[in-house]
């Protein structure tokens, strides 16, 4: 079958063209003195400046250095929103890395559910990118192999070890994932590449590794965890699977399928963060009631709805959906729960662009945030077109309610009524 994880022909990062600048190279360049210190000093620069930065910055250093510097610093920028300013400052990262790194608050979530089986201690980290995941799993306590076969990003993540002082946990190794022997390890985690040189990639057997190879590892293993994209189809989750779908701050991050001893076959769990709250159900729910739209409306986390329980929802809140094909659900209490946000509905109206903008004049609100489910209007157009003006504020949801294109008008609940 050849490499697994073998990069895409048309990739980017392929080009292997003679008069590129070697990027192991550059990189290496920063893990010098001169380059340590440049990077100290690029901390705070302003992108902006950037010009009148690198001319500065060349009168005392070498040009190749001074791009690559930038060019770090840059990634740094970016990467504070994934790991936070303390380690993003410390590590080092690649375009992709970045791109494709699981966000530091949801990785440390994957390690901890291996850490409370009780029994991983080791852990072969496959398709390690710049070592997000294998950080995650040494500050819980765990000593990883994190592999990867492009030689920059496991020198990348090699260092990013080192930055966090996680060495000694962590070993990195350039290899193919296919050359692996896992059977010493406690635990299997593999995380595919899901994009190629034409950008995101959503058949499952494109990944690479593809998922069904992925599989079959996690399948020789103790136990082990497959990271993949949110939205993959229910029927391609294999049967030995427990599938779990996780958001962090009301964005769905991730789907990750949990195999072994400890995890639940054949189950879909909600992991919501950073409240750490899970759903989790062993089958298939009824089909929840639908009814008229009450005093209240809550809108389900997104990871529940992935995870297709947002019945459990309902019967929670003792609720019913407005539409049959609609992820509102409705309810005639007050129900607090981190798997939803709440609203109070004060109008229903039949979708009207022109009673919409009447009736927002005669509340006299100047800040409106629009919700869909159901409807093609974007939310920037309709704003537009309503030209607010007013010191209130309202939440509007175009949706259906049993078939029909609604509006309902409401606020958020901040607490029980």
């Amino acid at each position: 079958m050849g490499r697994v994880n073998a990069l895409a022909p048309n990739d980017p990062s392929a080009d292997d063209r003679s008069d590129a600048p070697d990027p192991l190279a550059a990189f290496l360049a920063l893990r010098t003195p001169e380059g340590a210190a440049l990077l100290d000093e690029l901390r705070s620069y302003d992108p902006a400046q950037e010009l009148a930065t690198a001319t500065r910055l060349r009168r005392t250093h070498p040009a190749a250095l001074v791009s690559a510097a930038l060019g770090q610093a840059r990634l740094r920028q970016r990467a504070v929103a994934k790991f936070g300013a303390e380690d993003a400052y410390r590590m080092f990262f690649t375009p992709n890395g970045v791109e494709q790194a699981t966000r530091t608050s949801v990785a440390a979530h994957r390690a901890r559910r291996f850490a409370k089986t009780g029994a991983v201690r080791t852990v072969a980290d496959l398709c390690c990118g710049i070592g997000g995941d294998a950080i995650a799993l040494a500050r819980a306590g765990i000593s990883v192999l994190a592999v990867d076969r492009d030689p920059l990003t496991a020198e990348v993540a090699r260092a990013n070890a080192a930055a966090l002082g996680l060495d000694e946990l962590i070993e990195v190794r350039c290899a193919d994932v296919a050359e692996i022997d896992t059977a010493p390890y406690d635990a299997v985690f593999v995380d595919p590449a899901r994009r190629g040189g034409r950008g995101r990639i959503f058949d499952p057997e494109a990944y690479s590794p593809p998922l069904s190879w992925a599989t079959g590892a996690a399948l020789t293993a103790p136990r082990a965890a497959l990271k993949i994209a949110p939205g993959i189809p229910h029927e391609a989750i294999p049967a030995q699977a427990e599938a779990e779908w996780i958001s962090d701050g009301g964005d769905v991050k991730e789907a990750v399928l949990w195999f072994g001893e400890g995890f639940a076959a054949g189950s879909y769990r909600a992991t919501v963060l950073p409240a750490g709250a899970t759903l989790s159900s062993g089958a298939p729910l009824p089909a929840p009631p639908v009814g008229p739209v009450g005093r209240y409306l809550y809108e389900p986390d997104g990871a529940v709805i992935r995870a297709h329980l947002v019945a459990d929802i309902v019967a929670r809140c003792e609720g019913r959906l407005i539409d049959e094909t609609i992820a509102y659900i409705t309810g005639d209490r007050p129900y607090e729960s981190p798997y939803t946000s709440g609203y109070e509905i004060t109008d229903e109206l039949p979708f009207n662009m022109k009673k919409l903008k009447a009736l927002l004049r005669e509340r006299r609100v100047g800040v409106l945030t629009v919700k869909k489910r159901g409807s093609a209007v974007e939310p920037e157009e309709l704003r537009r077109r309503m030209k607010l003006q007013g010191p209130n504020s309202a939440t509007v949801f175009l949706t259906r309610v049993a078939g029909a294109p609604t509006m309902l008008i409401g606020h958020p609940l901040t607490g029980p009524a």
